[in-house]
Formats: C-alpha cells, sequence, structure tokens
C-alpha cells in the first residue's frame, strides 16, 4: 500500500505533478487541459502554476497565453528565478476574451473573481445606471468564466440522458434546455444550458468544473467530452433593446423568428466575414435577452460590434452587482447562494433536490432513459419535498415602522443585492428557513428575497417574518410568500413583431 504523504504537503505534491506534465517532448500546455488531467479546480491550477512560473520554472506563451516549459529553469538548469517584486512576485488571475475592453472602460475598480477570472463587478462607482441600462435599453455583460463543455458523438444524446433530469429525446438541434443534474441520491449537482448545435454535438455550460463527472457517466459509450472553455468567450446582451442591436451587430441570423431558448449561427458585423457566432436567445436577468458564443480570437471584434450597434439605444456595459439584482427580480436561483451544490456540501442537511431548490420542472420522471439519481427523486415524488424554494416580499409599512424606532428612514433603498442569508420564521415563532438573496427592487418598488422554507409555509400568501439589519441590531419584519418571478414582461418571451420596451 503506498505511503500517505504527511498532512499540508498536498500542494506541494500537486505543484510537481504540474511541474512534472512539462517535458520537451510536451512543452506546451492549456491550463484547461492541465487542471483537467490533474482533476483540479481551473482556480487550483491557476494558483499552483502561478508559483511555478514565480519561480522561473515554467513561463507564459506569449501568443496563447499557454504555460510553457523553460528549458535551463532551476532544477534543469543554471537560470535564476524571475523578476519579483519586493520578493514576491504577483499572481496575475485569468482574463476573459474581452478583458482588454472590459478593464479599459471600468472606471470603478471593482473587480470580482469567478472561477479564477477577474471579471466586472461594477463599471461606475455604483450599478444603478448599468441596471437601469438592462431594464430600459440594453446592457452587455461578460459572462464568459462559465464552464463550457462540448459533448459530441454517436452517444451524446444518450449520455445527456443518464446524466441530466431533463428528456434529451425531445430536444431538438437549434434549441436550448435548461436543466439540472444530481447524484445517485437525488440531491442537486448543479443547473445549467445544453445546446443542441446538431444531431451528435451539444454544447453544455456549467457555473462549476464538471468534466470528470461526465466523463465518468459516459464511460464505454461513443462520445468524447472536450473542455472548451476557455476556447469561447459569451457575451449576454439583455433588455428591451436587445433585439435591435443584435440585429445591427450580426448577419445571417433572423432574429425575429427566434423562439425563447431557440439558437442560431451567423457572422460577426453588419457584414460577413466577422467571424462566426452562436446567438441563444437565454439570459439570466428575466428580460428579453441573447447570449453570443464565440471563438475567442473573434471575441473582441464582437463586443466592437455590439457597442457600436449600440450606441443608439443607450446600451451599457453591465457588471456582476447589476446582473445579481436583476437575476433576483427574475426569481433565479444562483449556485453556492440560494442552493449548495452536493459535491461540496459539508453537511448532510445543506444538500437538496431539484425540487426543493425551485428547480422541480427540470426533472422528468417520465422520460424512458434512466438517469442518475432518478430512483431517489421517485420516492420524492411519492413523500413530497421537505424544502422549497419561495417568493417573499417584506411589507414596507413594517421597515418604516422599525426603522423609525432609531428615528431614520430604512436604509435599504440604492443597495446592491445581499447574499448574505438570513433566518425566515413563523410569525413570532421558530425558524422555518433561511432567505438567500434579498434587496430592494428600485423597478418593483418592493423589497424582495429568495428563500428556502420548509415545505408547510411555502403557499402563496403564508406570513413569515424575515431577520433585517436595523442600525447595529437584528429584528424581525413580517412578509409573505409571493409567487415567483417577481418581474416577468411579456417582451421576455414574445416573437415577433419587435416588443416594445414598455411590455
Amino acid at each position: 500500500m503506498p505511503r500517505r504523504a504527511p498532512q499540508g504537503t498536498q500542494a506541494v505534491q500537486r505543484a510537481l505533478a504540474l511541474l512534472r506534465s512539462f517535458t520537451p517532448e510536451a512543452p506546451e500546455h492549456r491550463l484547461s487541459d492541465l487542471a483537467a488531467s490533474h482533476g483540479l479546480h481551473p482556480s487550483t491550477a491557476h494558483r499552483l502554476l502561478g508559483v511555478l512560473e514565480a519561480e522561473g520554472l515554467i513561463g507564459r506563451s506569449p501568443d496563447s497565453q499557454a504555460y510553457r516549459w523553460v528549458p535551463g529553469a532551476p532544477g534543469a538548469g543554471d537560470a535564476g528565478p524571475s523578476p519579483r517584486h519586493n520578493g514576491l512576485r504577483p499572481l496575475e488571475p485569468l482574463r476573459t476574451p474581452f478583458h482588454r475592453r472590459t478593464a479599459a472602460l471600468c472606471e470603478s475598480g471593482a473587480w470580482r473573481d469567478w472561477s479564477g477570472y477577474t471579471c466586472v463587478e461594477t463599471y461606475e462607482p455604483t450599478p444603478e445606471r448599468e441596471y437601469w441600462a438592462i431594464r430600459n435599453a440594453a446592457g452587455l455583460i461578460d459572462v464568459s468564466p462559465l464552464f463550457k463543455y462540448e459533448i459530441t458523438g454517436a452517444d451524446a444524446e444518450r449520455l445527456l440522458d443518464r446524466l441530466m433530469t431533463r428528456d434529451f429525446s425531445k430536444s431538438r438541434t437549434g434549441r436550448v434546455m435548461y436543466t439540472s443534474w444530481c447524484n445517485e441520491e437525488g440531491h442537486l449537482l448543479q443547473d445549467g444550458n445544453v445546446q443542441r448545435l446538431a444531431r451528435e454535438r451539444f454544447l453544455v455550460s456549467a457555473a462549476e468544473p464538471c468534466l470528470r463527472w461526465f466523463e465518468d457517466c459516459g464511460w464505454g459509450m461513443d462520445v468524447e467530452v472536450r473542455d472548451v472553455s476557455e476556447e469561447v468567450g459569451v457575451l449576454a446582451l439583455q433588455g428591451p433593446r436587445a433585439r435591435a442591436i443584435a440585429e445591427a451587430a450580426t448577419t445571417g441570423i433572423d432574429f425575429g423568428a427566434m423562439r425563447y431558448f431557440d439558437l442560431a449561427a451567423g457572422e460577426v458585423g453588419p457584414v460577413a466575414g466577422g467571424g462566426p457566432v452562436t446567438v441563444t436567445r437565454t439570459g439570466y436577468t428575466g428580460d428579453l435577452g441573447y447570449e453570443f458564443w464565440v471563438a475567442a480570437e473573434h471575441a473582441e471584434a464582437l463586443w466592437d460590434a455590439l457597442v457600436e450597434a449600440g450606441q443608439d439605444h443607450g446600451l451599457l456595459p453591465a457588471g456582476l452587482l447589476a446582473l445579481d439584482m436583476v437575476r433576483v427580480e427574475a426569481g433565479l436561483v444562483l449556485i453556492d447562494v440560494d442552493y449548495v451544490s452536493a459535491s461540496h456540501a459539508e453537511i448532510e442537511v445543506l444538500k437538496v433536490t431539484p425540487a426543493e431548490a425551485g428547480l422541480g420542472f427540470t426533472v422528468k420522471l417520465d422520460k424512458q432513459a434512466d438517469f442518475v439519481g432518478r430512483r431517489a427523486l421517485e420516492l420524492e415524488r411519492d413523500r413530497g419535498p421537505a424544502w422549497a424554494m419561495v417568493g417573499l416580499e417584506v411589507d414596507w409599512f413594517e421597515l418604516e415602522r422599525l426603522w423609525s424606532e432609531i428615528d431614520l428612514r430604512p436604509q435599504i433603498v440604492g443597495q446592491p443585492a445581499s447574499r448574505e442569508p438570513t433566518p425566515v420564521f413563523a410569525p413570532g415563532g421558530w425558524q422555518v428557513g433561511q432567505c438567500t438573496s434579498r434587496f430592494f427592487s428600485p423597478l418593483l418598488k418592493k423589497y424582495i428575497g429568495l428563500a428556502t422554507v420548509h415545505a408547510d409555509a411555502a403557499a402563496l400568501g403564508t406570513e413569515l417574518d424575515v431577520e433585517v439589519s436595523v442600525g447595529y441590531g437584528r429584528r424581525r419584519a413580517r412578509a409573505r410568500v409571493v409567487r415567483r418571478p417577481f418581474f416577468n414582461p411579456a417582451r421576455k418571451t414574445a416573437v415577433d413583431p419587435m416588443p416594445r420596451v414598455d411590455e
């Protein structure tokens, strides 16, 4: 039996294993390939490779930004370590294909890590203008850090039917399916979109890495799963003016004929020759919108074409704070905020099923194909889920009353969405759940939130108490269960003619 390494040496072992991947025969590797081959999250692999690069053991290709072997590096020759600042060399975060464009526009200097990538939180000091652009005109959001997996082969559909809770025998080329996938106990691992690009070719987008899981579930099948996360950039164009901008910025696509969750292939720019692009009528804002999937080498051309086309339509780049605000209004759940993936839940009680996370509509127990977690979900169907994802609306007059006790108006207007979980109680009683996303909606003029509560407290109209911060204290404010989504305009799913802004 191999000897177990002493505790605390795991990072060293991983770094050495990564270093051993670089040989004269295989001198250059992409981050995604290294992460997949060593079973690491890309952000973990990036940090370890950064340390090796700081020590001069490996380098970066100026053309492809891939990591490469350095002949004569310490340990293999006489070269010294690479330059440092104050004895240390800072590790650079990953950059999306649109980074040069987003960095030039980010006046606030507010950035956030997203799966190892540096992404704009808000371009301006506050997210208000970006939020209103999405709701009144259009916002342009870089969502490239999504993990992307191309699944091809004769058994591609069969693999997806084994992995996912949706019925992919009913999917058609040119359509997108939103789905969830579970472990064998029926606990939710992730949710995401699946594009059917051809009969035997799909593209899966996910918030967290799942290459090994897909490969394991496809063992013995005639299928190939390939991580294309670094090869594809993604822009979300969202808002009532999105269609007009998209039509002016691309060619070869009939946007008037695109239905909700359709996809179409075209070219970047108002004339042919700007590079291929796939457009899906999808988004994370609950509004009319499209997502543009483009090869990294054409990413900046796509950004420039959309920005130019949007000049007469009020288009603004929007950061993650504005995106968080509109997705709460849309009632859309976020992994590791509104539910915890079973793959890294620390205790059993944190694991939920799709139904408990508000995604029960993605589970198709009537499909013929067996899928991971099916038996557990059939048992849940018979007994009913223990928890439910609900929308909450907090009474404004209740908030005014609580804040008036310290002689202040409610300090909640103009704030971005909060991801800090706060308890939810039966009126005057025990805790029955928690509110995981909440904010005061500028459009709806309501304090709204997403909450997980006991199933017997989930009926529409049920009154509950939500814990809120009032000054330096914590108080309970009366709320009631309301229908999700909070905001659901007709233009989101409307087909030609061009929807109006106020629809």
